[in-house]
């Protein structure tokens, strides 16, 4: 509705306007009909008393959309003030509201009223006024609305202004009515709003040549004909006319609605070769009758399945009780109505535009026989549904909820990050072909529920919990008061509602404002909670469900989130918590419940290697929940576009000391609130039957690795069964949805994703966990990578992420490289000793280098050290080096890898004993320390070092001070 009439020019008497306004009951009126559709504003009256007054206030005031006047108004009669605003430039329609018929009658009669934009004769229904202003926009918003998006149109054919007066209220008091009750169905505001302006146009003519007119224009939108008998026709009365434009109609659109009504009973003796209704204007019941027609032909009732002879066979007040009917009522009655457009008629006025649309031109011919029909009916239907629940955010009603929408929402406020980017991501898979390319995999977002920023605010507000949460420094502290607080009672009994239909585990994950923003994307800085869901006792699995999202909460308030946002442009006030809870991809193997693999790709592989190129992008995968591959734990890395080139295992011997030894999955038997995967060895997952499909042995014997598990051996986790014999379209399905990923947002994307490959025959499941926008650095300045002496070498690298010149370092952070895979206890010691460096040099404003062995950030002691983001985010540079014992590789998948590129910190990856760069630990050693504990030593230089990234060639050096 691009037109809209908010502003209303009122020219009457004072009397005359309160007999229309009832004493306030008229705005009453207007304010109930904009409340119940949810629209934007009513109109606003403006009242003049006389037509100077009028004239003034219009031409230095030209937001007026519409001028109502009365007949008389002491200084000119409506007809004058119609020209004199012509003349005065006022483009707003002039409509006339008569008080007294006769004295309309003797007027019009004398005047040509063509200056007039319509006439109107006052009968005491405040309803009147409505149909005035619908009336004048439905004329405007026709074309827009009806030609280019398909909204249904009506046509009224009346030229007596007391019958149309009486009878148009009414119409649109039905189309209002009617829509308060489609607007309901709506999965959420967005969509009831839509619901309601998409009700359809009353298009009231007064002759022949404006009917056929329109007729034309929009036959295909047409929804039916309320039609006098009788009215103009080639400039004068023709009483056939009704008769004849029916004929023309009937001719071109066979099964369009018509109701005829005419003054003279004979009136229906002449209609009934016609095959419509027919209503005697004179009938005390005439507004009942049309009414009764609108609901029954019209479509504005119930749908009413019949059998050819009549008989009611089913009544569905929905479009889901449509569906289920037509399992059920007889074929015979399914043919009747497909045979007449009633399906297509009836979703066209409920505003379901695009399934009637796409029914509309099918003919019965084009069916075998009517079950053929039904068996259509009901799949189009289905397949409609479920493409508008995967694309709309639907408002969760407890009544309503069956678990069919991908995603719907819990309160008010903001989605958060997360879970925008999964709405996003319903609606590209519905809009593109990404589904009928890969027609063997189930592709789509897992179904999940979110709960709303505003409920966040609201608990906080409710307990008391802002102020603590923000100077407390206690995790523990923390959590137990959120723990103890009081989760809000109506969002409580809509997640019991939620519930009942979620029968499987679930994973209970934070979605702040902040989160997944390209600049700071707060990877892994909240807590992400796996419930098994499986508590015999409903009340027990609320419980747990309400004490995990307080938990996530309460991450928002951790001293790790603070700690990350003190290194950001953010304030931790700024945050926001919206909570998704989502089912988890997977499947149950005796108290296991796990995916057959996850993984994350990303668009831009920051580390190509040959033939890859960095825009053919790189996934990183592992058997089982992703964890391993977030927590940057052993995975199997590959380019989407060159899956057979596995990076980082070039060699025989690199895949048996570097693939996959455990995976993660839930224990389905573990009790508690912190619930954690718990890593199985692949022993279990052989006997699981998951490892098959993703598997090769290695044999001692020979020496040699042979794709599958049918022989004797070690069992590595290659990916071979699907990256080689495509058991399953990974890489062109992640090739395919990166493509698809970056053209929609025009950069660069990272995709999570979780796969089951069934064992029962139905299609494997593609789960889209999340997908965020990620940003390469702008290389400003183009710079090069001097030679220069060995001896003032500190680290060189060409695998190095970040782009610019540095030449303010001092400070070094050294962990010893004997210090790594000794085991958890001392990789924790570890990251404790770096984690209290990094915050004194951040209280100093001191930037440092970070050195250590193996991979930063590795939840696995055996590959690196376990630090957290948040606890070397005063960090520039980070160098990441390889030993005899521990090889480096940059897990690009990880939460940990992807803060650090998002935050541009420069990043250095060498395995001097594989000749892959140079790190000088002599050199290192030999330094002072300034600070150091058993395990870390903290260096500051007298002079700083000179750090140079060259982004676009992936070098990188830094030399040591002068002596």
């Amino acid at each position: 509705m691009p037109h809209r009439v908010r502003h209303i020019l009122l020219v009457s008497s004072l009397y005359e306007s309160f007999t229309l306004t009832e004493d306030g009951q008229l705005n009453e009126a207007l304010l109930r009909q904009f409340v119940d559709l949810n629209l934007s504003r009513e109109p606003d009256l403006t009242r003049v008393s006389n037509g100077a007054e009028a004239l003034e206030l219009a031409k230095g005031d030209h937001r007026y959309e519409l001028v109502i006047t009365s007949l008389q108004l002491g200084d000119m009669n409506a007809l004058e003030l119609a020209r004199r605003m012509r003349a005065a430039g006022v483009s707003a329609p002039v409509t006339l509201l008569a008080y007294d018929n006769r004295e309309l009658t003797e007027f019009t009669a004398r005047n040509d009223l063509s200056d007039l934009d319509r006439v109107f004769l006052w009968q005491g229904d405040a309803q009147l006024l409505i149909a005035i202003v619908k009336d004048l926009e439905d004329r405007q918003n026709v074309a827009h609305d009806s030609g280019m998006l398909g909204v249904p149109v009506i046509l009224v054919l009346e030229d007596n202004v007391r019958f149309y007066s009486s009878f148009l209220p009414m119409l649109y008091a039905e189309m209002m009515k009617y829509a308060r009750s489609v607007v309901a169905e709506g999965l959420n505001l967005s969509q009831k709003r839509i619901r309601a302006r998409a009700r359809p146009k009353i298009l009231l003519c007064q002759s022949f040549e404006e009917a056929w007119g329109y007729f034309q224009t929009y036959r295909h939108q047409l929804l039916g004909i309320v039609s006098d008998l009788e009215f103009p026709r080639h400039g004068r009365i023709d009483p056939r006319a009704g008769v004849e434009l029916t004929t023309r109609v009937r001719e071109l659109e066979p099964d369009v609605p018509i109701v005829l009504q005419s003054s003279f009973p004979g009136g229906e003796a002449l209609t009934e070769h016609l095959g419509v209704s027919f209503l005697l204007k004179g009938s005390p019941l005439l507004l009942q009758q049309l009414r009764g027609v609108l609901l029954e032909d019209f479509g504005f009732g119930d749908f009413v399945f019949r059998t050819p002879t009549g008989e009611e066979v089913g009544r569905a007040r929905d479009l889901r009780d449509l569906q289920q009917l037509l399992h059920t009522v007889p074929a015979e009655s399914i043919w009747y109505h497909g045979a007449r457009d009633h399906f297509s008629n009836w979703l066209r006025a409920r505003a379901e535009l695009t399934l009637a649309e796409e029914l509309r031109p099918r003919r019965l011919s084009e069916f075998e026989d009517p079950e053929h029909l039904r068996r259509d009916l009901i799949r189009s239907i289905q397949e409609y549904q479920d493409e508008r629940a995967s694309i709309v955010v639907a408002d969760f009603h407890r009544e309503l909820h069956d678990g069919s929408a991908a995603i719907s929402r819990i309160g008010g406020g903001s989605l958060g990050g997360k879970a925008r980017g999964l709405a996003f991501v319903g609606r590209l898979l519905a809009e593109s072909d990404i589904r009928e390319r890969f027609p063997a995999a189930r592709i789509s977002v897992p179904a999940s529920v979110v709960i709303g920023t505003d409920v966040f605010d609201q608990f906080l507000e409710r307990n008391a919990l802002h102020d603590f949460a923000h100077a407390c420094d206690d995790d523990e502290e923390i959590r137990a008061r959120f723990d103890q607080a009081e989760f809000p009672e109506r969002e409580r009994e809509d997640l019991r509602a939620y519930l009942e239909s979620a029968d499987y585990p679930l994973a209970v994950r934070s979605s702040g404002l902040l989160e997944d923003s390209p600049q700071q994307p707060f990877a892994g800085v909240y807590d992400t909670y796996l419930l098994p869901n499986n508590e015999p006792a409903p009340e027990a699995r609320l419980d747990r469900l309400v004490r995990a999202i307080k938990r996530v909460y309460a991450s928002t308030f951790s001293q790790r989130s603070k700690a990350f946002l003190r290194a950001t442009q953010y304030r931790l006030e700024e945050e926001k918590m919206a909570v998704i809870v989502q089912r988890v991809v997977g499947r149950v193997h005796e108290n296991r419940y796990y995916p057959d693999f996850a993984g994350v790709t990303r668009s831009h592989d920051f580390y190509p290697q040959p033939p890859a190129v960095a825009r053919d992008g790189v996934a990183a995968v592992a058997l089982g929940l992703g964890q391993a591959v977030t927590d940057g734990e052993a995975g199997l890395r590959f380019s989407p576009r060159h899956p057979r080139h596995l990076i980082g295992m070039s060699q025989q011997r690199d895949l048996l000391n570097e693939s996959q030894r455990r995976f993660f999955a839930l224990d389905l038997g573990q009790e508690g609130d912190s619930l954690l995967p718990t890593r199985y060895g692949l022993s279990v997952a052989e006997s699981d039957g998951t490892l098959a499909a993703v598997a090769s042995t290695w044999s001692q014997e020979n020496d040699s690795i042979s794709d599958g598990i049918t022989r004797e051996g070690v069992r590595l986790v290659t990916f071979a069964p699907i990256l080689k014999h495509e058991v399953f379209p990974l890489a062109a399905l992640l090739d395919a949805l990166l493509e698809l990923g970056t053209r929609a947002t025009t950069g660069q994307v990272e995709i999570e994703f979780a796969v089951n490959l069934p064992d029962d025959g139905s299609p494997p499941e593609f789960g889209f966990l999340q997908l965020r926008p990620i940003i390469l650095s702008r290389e400003l300045e183009e710079l090069e990578i001097e030679d220069v002496e060995p001896e003032r070498v500190l680290c060189r690298s060409s695998r190095v992420l970040g782009n610019g010149r540095l030449e303010d370092i001092r400070d070094l952070v050294v962990v010893r490289p004997e210090c790594v895979g000794l085991g958890r206890e001392p990789a924790l010691e570890v990251a404790r000793d770096v984690a209290r460096l990094d915050a004194q040099l951040q209280s100093e404003g001191r930037p440092y280098v970070l050195i250590g062995v193996g991979r930063w950030g590795s939840t696995d002691p055996q590959l690196g050290i376990p630090v957290a983001w948040s606890q070397i985010a005063g960090s520039r540079v980070i160098v990441e080096a390889g030993s005899e014992a521990v090889r480096a590789a940059p897990s690009q998948g990880s939460h940990f890898f992807q803060n650090l590129s998002s935050c541009n910190v420069g990043y250095f990856t060498v395995n001097p004993a594989l000749g892959d760069g140079v790190l000088d630990w002599d050199w290192l050693n030999r330094q002072p320390a300034a600070n150091e504990t058993e395990r870390v030593r903290h260096l500051r230089l007298p002079a700083p070092i000179d750090v140079v990234m060259a982004g676009s060639k992936g070098e990188g050096l830094m030399l040591k001070p002068p002596d």
